[in-house]
């Protein structure tokens, strides 16, 4: 069974039941299904329109239904979960559901990650009645939750009759891997339990057959692409997001080893190639990039993006200094050179293998790297009792991470953007925040799905703003035996927002965050939380959580100033500050 690639097969593939002829289902073809894409578990929030549906997909061997506390949760974990498995799927109901879930479908589309959501619609005998349902807004038109859902996915299925429901499952589903977006899929409350005859025989695995290169695009691109290459004196090599899209990490690393180029990831892209690599030379973000990273990138006379998403957040504020003349963008399927020329049906993975084989070697960028490189000094240590400074949490995380098995850092939207982006990675450790779309509160789902989809242990960086979004979540971790450590920022507010802009609405009200954890725990499942204001603290807070405390849900409030921020925000707040408040241009 082949997915594209999108997530591979599930380890329980082997256990999916096929129905003999005539009890074959609407609701058990759509289980299948998932579980043949890739789907383990699917979050859920129940309602009255889609309770049938999800006593298919229950009953479905392989396949796990994961209750959530709302339905935006629910939408953050299918997201957290497709960018560990390659695909995800949430199930809602009709229209306060739907609309429920939307902001976490648009983000999902905007970080190009293919999602399934799954709606329970109204009775198939309701379309077309003139009726005024409930869970509508007041109208017979029941196209609302449809019309909304258009502009953030790349297909959608209304499934209210059985002659096509097949087809437009499979189309929805193999679209939404193909395209790597999310797919809507509205099937009436009185379908999933009655049979029909198209899913009487034996389902046929998917095979979606992948997208080739032009050949006589490949070879041209990659003839301009060596001449542009090869007369440089000190190119460089920058990884972009879009290489998870056009699933070509380990051609970029080939490429990397081949070449010889000094390595750098744009922010969003951290995570997605090794740091590992011997000519890794850090994060390429602007004014706010690792030590001397943006040195070597802006210095080069060539560089070579795959994948890049160049906007406001990436160039903080649109001050990169890049120049497009010395560029070559690779996108998915697109090569551009400088100004020109562009080489379109190229896909990325057969255009970076191939450049691999055939690209000079040239380590002058990295050689001028390792001249000019200054390691960084030492944190100044901290007085006995002292308050906890972000710097000091971060350099015990980084130790960490580099002692513990941990299976990805997830970063939530705000400081901890900047100071997850100076981890050093080890091999195997993934790296995931919401650049494109940076809607706070995204980690706590987005950690739920990410750590049922892999099984490790994750290390969750989320501010305190960002924590009352979306807090009731660590519920359904807890359910579901997790074991991630989330690092809880009580620093009072927005503190992101703060240096863009502040205001009073910047400044929050205080929980008592760990006695909120301890009420959700309410002595049912594994969790630990404690509340760490000085460094001896967090010490014995790490020790426990990576020692007695190993099989727990694990969280740590760490209480710091207001106004402890990173530079690296600094600087980049006041930029895009710069950026937001350009006045009008003259009519």
């Amino acid at each position: 069974m082949e997915s594209n690639g999108g997530g591979g097969g599930s380890p329980k593939e082997a256990a999916v039941v096929v129905p003999s002829s005539g009890d074959a289902t609407l609701g058990g073809h759509l289980a299948r299904r998932l579980v043949q894409v890739g789907v383990s578990d699917v979050f859920a929030v129940p309602g009255d329109f889609n309770l049938t549906l999800l006593d298919h997909l229950i009953a479905e061997p392989g396949l796990r239904v994961v209750g959530c506390c709302n339905e935006l949760n629910a939408g953050y974990a299918a997201d957290g979960y497709a960018r560990a498995r390659g695909v995800g799927a949430c199930a809602v109901t009709f229209t306060v559901g739907g609309l429920s879930v939307l902001n976490a479908i648009g983000g999902a589309y905007s970080e190009n990650l293919p999602l399934i959501c799954i709606v329970g619609g109204p009775n198939s005998n309701d379309y077309g009645t003139n009726r005024i349902l409930h869970h509508t807004i007041g109208l017979p038109d029941f196209s609302q939750e449809l019309r909304c859902f258009q502009p953030l996915t790349c297909y959608q299925a209304v499934v209210n009759n059985l002659d096509d429901a097949h087809d437009q499952i499979d189309r929805a589903i193999s679209t939404a891997i193909r395209e790597s977006k999310p797919v809507y899929i509205s099937v009436s409350c009185n379908l999933p339990a009655v049979p029909h005859p198209t899913f009487s025989r034996d389902p046929v695995p998917y095979f979606l057959s992948p997208r080739l290169s032009n050949q006589a695009s490949l070879h041209a691109a990659l003839d301009a692409t060596l001449a542009f290459l090869d007369k440089a004196v000190k190119p460089v090599l920058v990884a972009g997001p879009k290489l998870r899209v056009a699933k070509s990490g380990g051609a970029f690393v080939d490429l990397a080893d081949a070449s010889g180029y000094a390595v750098a990831a744009m922010p969003s892209a951290k995570g997605l190639v090794p740091e590992t690599l011997p000519r890794f030379i850090g994060t390429y973000w602007g004014a706010v990039s690792t030590a001397f990273c943006a040195e070597i990138v802006e210095s080069a006379d060539a560089y070579l993006f795959a994948g890049p998403i160049f906007n406001d957040y990436s160039s903080v504020g649109y001050s990169c200094l890049l120049k497009k003349e010395k560029a070559v963008v690779v996108q998915p399927d697109r090569v551009t050179i400088g100004n020109g020329p562009a080489f379109g049906c190229v896909m990325m993975r057969d255009f970076l293998s191939e450049l691999a084989k055939r690209v000079r070697k040239n380590t002058t960028a990295f050689d001028n790297y390792k001249r000019i490189f200054v390691p960084e000094g030492q944190l100044p240590e901290c007085e006995a009792g002292e308050a906890l400074r972000v710097n000091v949490l971060f350099k015990h995380i980084q130790r960490m991470i580099g002692g513990a098995e941990i299976g990805a850092v997830m970063a939530e939207t705000g400081d901890s953007w900047f100071n997850c982006q100076k981890l050093r990675l080890p091999e195997g450790c993934g790296y995931e925040f919401q650049m494109q779309y940076g809607s706070i509160g995204w980690s706590v789902g987005a950690l739920l799905g990410y750590a049922q989809a892999v099984q490790k242990r994750v290390v969750a960086c989320i501010g305190d703003g960002s924590f009352q979004v979306t807090a009731q979540d660590v519920s359904t971790m807890l359910r579901c035996g997790q074991r991630s450590i989330i690092f809880l920022i009580n620093n009072g507010g927005y503190t992101i927002e703060v240096e863009i802009h502040d205001g009073p609405y910047n400044v929050i009200k205080n929980w008592d965050y760990v006695g909120l954890v301890n009420a959700i725990h309410n002595g049912e499942g594994r969790c630990w939380a404690t509340r760490v204001r000085c460094e001896e603290e967090l010490e014995a807070a790490i020790a426990t959580a990576t020692g007695d405390k190993a099989d727990s849900l694990c969280f740590i409030e760490v209480v710091a100033h207001k106004d402890d921020t990173s530079k690296e925000l600094l600087e980049w707040g006041s930029r895009v500050s710069a950026a937001n408040s350009r006045p009008p241009n003259p009519q």
